[in-house]
């Protein structure tokens, strides 16, 4: 299958000049011959992988600790009450 640097370009909603279109086409030719050289390998005992080296997720365990309280968590705020922070008015 074919596929011509106009209809790529039609698609990707691109402007491609007549020479970008020469350059871009030798290209394009140059990257579907390698992937048909790839096809021509034996994969059927490869396993597929996501990633090239093995990836684990490393997480915290999840335990509940208690919280800032709201001295704290209102220690630095620039204008506040006892128990909220006052920010300017936005809706007029």
């Amino acid at each position: 299958m074919k596929i011509s640097v106009e209809h790529l370009a039609r698609l990707a909603r691109l402007h491609v000049s007549d020479s970008e279109k020469d350059l871009f086409g030798i290209q394009l030719d140059g990257i579907l011959t390698y992937m048909e050289k790839l096809n021509e390998l034996d994969t059927k005992d490869v396993e597929p992988t996501s990633h090239v080296i093995s990836i684990i997720n490393v997480l915290r365990e999840d335990l509940p600790r208690p919280s800032l309280s709201r001295e704290d968590a209102l220690t630095n705020a620039p204008d506040g009450t006892e128990k909220f922070y006052r920010v300017p008015k936005i809706i007029e």
